[in-house]
């Protein structure tokens, strides 16, 4: 015969034991369970308790158009949200999507205060930056922080991977702002870093014009600029930058000197072509005749170019048997005129030229008694009238 109330004790007791082994639950807690099963509109999980919980498809991501069995599979361990002890039938509501948005604010917490680098894929270009979703969380990006450089065209981020640094973060606020240039920023100064370090006197540096300023031009060698003054730009005299090189030409360069302190590098173009005045005694002799152009004009006389980088001075004692007090008031700049070479001085690098010399060694050499093509226009006064007496006593004596 049976104890019937032996066996009501027994399951009073097993019931109690049942309770005491269910852990409370309370709306907002965060617990672990077991995913049950998954189908197209809900997911089934154990989470520990008398009744199973139920993940809405809408609780599960913040992307619906995810299927739930590609996301989630049976057996799985989850960190869910408890929306509800009792839905209304019997069920415990879940939120998948809620326990990975408090779940990630943490994290976001501690990347920003240790400044962790984060991986995000950017999903929407909004005014004045941009958005991407951190485990369902939204995050902007300035554009300002897009990048270390200027960006002219946010369309070119759409759908980006970044690596990125959290540089705001509010959770109250549910405010994230991100920064790619502070990652950015780093790679430049590691980059400046091992620049400096390799950088030497005497080196050889190819690098691409980035600016031109009318006393020289910048050059960047790989994250740092250098300057070509006008004088290293070429052999010859320089005015004007724009003659000898472009933006975003690539050039070959020497470096002159640096200064790591204050973040200068002097570079020279010219050292790395060839130096005019290395053979200059090969092609150049004292009293021989040549021509040259008038490149610039001063009170003590005028400047001749022989071959670009190649400068002549013809004093003003040297333009005329008269006495010539304005150099300008017969010679143009751009003139073509004859000269004779009276000195060479390599280690100078200094020629003395003479035209009164040069003219009288047509005349004696070649009897030529047409000189139009000494003739340089400056109101109206010309080396022929200059030479004019000369001339004159030269006929005669022939």
């Amino acid at each position: 015969m049976t104890n019937q109330p032996e066996e009501v004790n027994s399951m009073q007791e097993m019931m109690e034991e049942l309770e005491k082994s269910m852990r409370p639950i309370h709306r907002g807690d965060i617990v672990k369970g077991t995913v049950i099963s998954v189908s197209d509109e809900e997911v089934l999980v154990n989470i520990g308790y008398m009744a199973d919980g139920i993940i809405a498809r809408e609780e599960l991501t913040g992307d619906l158009s995810v299927n739930p069995q590609e996301l989630l599979k049976a057996g799985e361990e989850i960190d869910v949200y408890i929306l509800q002890v009792n839905d209304g039938e019997g069920n415990v509501a879940l939120s998948k999507r809620r326990a990975d948005a408090v779940k990630t604010w943490g994290e976001l917490e501690e990347a920003f205060q240790k400044g962790t680098a984060l991986q995000v894929k950017i999903s929407e270009l909004v005014k004045g930056g941009a958005v991407a979703y951190i485990k369902g969380v939204r995050a902007f990006i300035p554009a300002s922080h897009l990048a270390y450089s200027y960006v002219k065209d946010l369309a070119e981020f759409a759908g980006r991977e970044l690596e990125v640094k959290v540089i705001e973060f509010d959770a109250e606020k549910q405010r994230v702002v991100l920064s790619r240039k502070e990652i950015e920023k780093l790679e430049v100064e590691a980059k400046k870093e091992a620049f400096w370090s390799s950088l030497e006197k005497g080196q050889r540096r190819n690098g691409v014009v980035v600016r031109l300023a009318k006393f020289g031009a910048f050059v960047d060698l790989g994250g740092v600029d250098g300057l070509i003054h006008l004088s290293d730009l070429a052999w010859e005299r320089v005015t004007d930058p724009a003659k000898v090189v472009s933006v975003g030409d690539q050039v070959e360069v020497y470096v002159l000197d640096f200064d790591q302190d204050k973040g200068r590098i002097s570079l020279s173009l010219k050292e790395v072509r060839p130096n005019p005045w290395n053979d200059i005694s090969a092609k150049y002799k004292k009293d021989d005749v040549v021509e040259g152009k008038i490149v610039r004009i001063t009170d003590f006389g005028a400047f001749m170019e022989l071959e670009p980088g190649v400068d002549g001075l013809v004093h003003v004692s040297q333009i005329a048997h008269e006495r010539v007090t304005k150099p300008a008031a017969i010679l143009n700049i751009g003139d073509k005129v004859k000269v004779k070479i009276l000195d060479i001085d390599e280690n100078k690098k200094r020629i003395s030229l003479s035209i009164k010399e040069a003219l009288e060694k047509e005349v004696v050499e070649e009897g030529n008694e047409d000189f139009s093509q000494y003739t340089i226009q400056e109101d109206k006064v010309t080396l022929g009238d200059v030479f004019q007496d000369k001339l004159k006593n030269f006929q005669l004596d022939k």
